[in-house]
């Protein structure tokens, strides 16, 4: 299972039609609450869609796939 904390800035599969493709996790369990960076909505997506729909994660200033995403305890 991946690891996500509270306002993280993540990339998702397909874009808001707002145009942004970033989100920041707002709330997270069973479900994970999401707000668009662009124009603020917020949804909610279940952890099972979630982590189906997510590319990459902010890691300082870059974004780096999902697959070279490190815990801070593992650096």
């Amino acid at each position: 299972m991946l690891v996500y904390e509270l306002n993280d800035i993540v990339t998702l599969k397909k874009g808001h039609p707002c145009g942004e493709n970033k989100w920041q996790i707002v709330r997270k369990g069973a479900d994970i609450k999401l707000k668009c960076l662009g124009c603020e909505r917020q949804i909610w997506m279940s952890r099972m869609e979630f982590e189906k729909r997510v590319r990459k994660i902010k890691e300082g200033e870059k974004f780096v796939s999902i697959i070279h995403h490190k815990k801070s305890d593992e650096e």
